[in-house]
């Protein structure tokens, strides 16, 4: 059996799930990276990854909201090495859902990337986790816990990824730990949003303890803390948001 620590990292391409590979990697892991439609960057970040080490680092591509490539997904992760040792659910849909607007082509869309697509790949998962005594890391939002106007769909998703959690890890104990890294204000969205920019913005800083934007690095050193480290730690969900669930 193979000493090497194999990663599959959901949403790899970039932003948090970028930095997440990365820290992985630096931690010697042999990193999958997923992505759905950015491949020219997930390719790009595989070439940085193996220039470093060898062979270390492969993209997968999938549609999560798929259940058949998500199936597809996990037989590619397991035979790309023949085992795994840690799923990061990074992957996530987000754009805003004013009550009264919402159609059920966007109910569907982030509840088949935020909770469907990390569910049954966890299950398809499991028996190869279970092999390697492995983890799940899932990455939830501070807006789990506090909803956030005009994105009530996303909230509702990631409050059910919370409970995943919990309840995997209750699941699939002792074999496989399963916990969750709870982002609060790390990178603004990509694309213009009514209730995260501009004064906004200025305002929920304002509402955080530290007063400041916190770093990808930031939750990528929490999911290597919990996927890699924490051999006495599940269930559990750690908050790195600066303080924001203070207020």
């Amino acid at each position: 059996m193979s000493d090497t620590r194999v990663a599959l990292v959901t949403g790899a391409a970039h932003r948090i799930g970028a930095a997440i590979a990365r820290e992985l990697h630096a931690a010697g892991c042999a990193v999958l990276l997923h992505c759905r439609s950015s491949r020219a960057e997930a390719d790009a970040l595989a070439a940085e990854l193996n220039a470093m080490r060898h062979d270390s680092a492969a993209v997968l591509q999938a549609d999560l909201s798929q259940l058949q490539q998500v199936e597809q997904l996990a037989a590619a992760a397991i035979a790309h090495r023949g085992h795994i040792d840690l799923l990061v659910n990074n992957a996530s849909g987000f754009f805003p859902t004013p009550v009264g607007t919402v159609n059920e082509a966007e109910w569907d869309s982030l509840f088949a990337s935020n909770l469907k697509g990390p569910f049954f790949l966890s299950q398809a998962l499991v028996p190869a986790l279970r092999k390697r005594r492995g983890a799940i890391v899932n990455i939830v939002d501070v807006y789990a816990e506090l909803p956030l106007a005009q994105h009530a769909v996303y909230t509702m998703a990631k409050a059910g990824v919370a409970m995943m959690t919990r309840a995997l890890a209750q699941e699939l104990g002792p074999e496989v730990r399963v916990n969750g890294v709870s982002p609060g204000a790390i990178l603004w969205p990509a694309e213009e949003n009514p209730e995260l920019g501009g004064s906004k913005a200025e305002a929920l800083l304002a509402q955080t303890a530290l007063k400041r934007i916190g770093e990808p690095s930031d939750i990528a050193r929490a999911v290597r803390y919990l996927g890699l480290e924490a051999g006495y730690v599940t269930g559990q969900i750690l908050a790195v948001d600066g303080g924001r669930t203070l207020f």
